[in-house]
C-alpha cells in the first residue's frame, strides 16, 4: 500500500516535471527558485560516488541530482528544523530515503557524521546575501542571508570534506563572485568550469561554478545563461550545451 503523505497548513505539492518527481513547498517558509534547478542541472557524478549537500532546504536540489546523475549516496545537511521536516517529507514522497540521507545539523559539525577527505562531491545553493535589517521570518533570513554560514566557512567545509580530485559545485551572487573564487583558490579548490546567469534585461545575477580539490590551473568559462524573457517571465526550458 502506498504511503499517504499528510500535508500541513500552507503546504502544496508541485510537479518537478522530471521522471514523475514531486516537491512539497510551503510559501510561509522558504520556496526554491530557478537557482536550485540551474545548479542541479550542472552537477555531474560518477556511479557510486558520495556527495554532500550544504543547506538542503526542502530537498529539491538533492532530489533532482539523485535523479539526473549516477551518484550513489547523498548526505543532505539542513540546519533549520522546519525545512528539515519538509525535506524529510519530500524524500518520503519520492521514495528516496535510502539514497538521500537527511542530517539535521550545522554543516560545520560534519565531523560528527562524516570523515574529512572522504567525499567525492559537495554542492550548495547557499545563503549568499550579506546580513540586512530587512523584515522577514527567521527561516527566510537564515536561508537567504549568511547569518549561520559565511562564504569563507562554506568553502572551508567543502575543502575539508572533499577527497583529492573531488568537485565542489556552487551558485552564488554574481556581485560576490570574486570573494567566492578567492576563497576557493586560497583553500585548494581550483575553479575548472563556470558561467554566469542573467535575466532578460541583461543584468547578471549569479555565478555558477565547479572547483576541483587539487586541480590544475585552467578554467572553462561558458556563455551566460539567460533565465528570463525580456518581460521578466521565467523561461521554462533552460538548456545549453553544458547544462543537461
Amino acid at each position: 500500500m502506498e504511503e499517504k503523505i499528510l500535508l500541513n497548513k500552507g503546504e502544496e505539492v508541485e510537479d518537478l516535471q522530471y521522471k514523475g518527481l514531486q516537491i512539497i513547498q510551503n510559501k510561509s517558509l522558504y520556496t526554491f527558485t530557478s537557482d536550485s534547478v540551474i545548479l542541479a542541472n550542472f552537477i555531474k557524478g560518477r556511479s557510486g560516488s558520495v556527495a554532500v549537500e550544504i543547506g538542503a532546504g526542502c530537498g529539491v536540489v538533492s532530489i533532482l541530482v539523485q535523479a539526473k546523475t549516477s551518484i550513489g549516496k547523498i548526505y543532505a545537511f539542513e540546519i533549520q528544523q522546519e525545512l528539515a521536516d519538509l525535506c524529510k517529507k519530500n524524500l518520503r514522497l519520492n521514495k528516496l530515503d535510502d539514497k538521500i540521507v537527511l542530517i539535521k545539523d550545522d554543516i560545520k559539525n560534519f565531523g560528527k557524521h562524516l570523515k574529512k577527505n572522504s567525499v567525492d562531491i559537495v554542492f550548495s545553493n547557499p545563503p549568499y546575501f550579506k546580513e540586512t535589517n530587512f523584515a522577514q521570518t527567521e527561516v527566510k533570513k537564515i536561508a537567504k542571508e549568511e547569518t549561520k554560514l559565511s562564504c569563507l566557512e562554506l568553502v572551508l567545509v567543502a575543502s575539508s570534506l572533499l577527497r583529492q580530485g573531488g568537485a565542489f559545485y556552487c551558485c552564488y551572487s554574481a556581485e560576490r563572485a570574486s570573494e567566492l573564487m578567492q576563497h576557493c583558490q586560497n583553500n585548494g579548490l581550483c575553479i575548472k568550469e563556470m558561467f554566469f546567469t542573467e535575466n532578460g534585461k541583461g543584468k547578471v545575477k549569479l555565478v555558477v561554478l565547479k572547483a576541483v580539490k587539487g586541480g590544475k590551473n585552467g578554467t572553462k568559462v561558458y556563455p551566460n545563461l539567460i533565465t528570463n524573457e525580456e518581460n521578466g517571465n521565467y523561461l521554462e526550458i533552460l538548456h545549453t550545451k553544458y547544462i543537461k
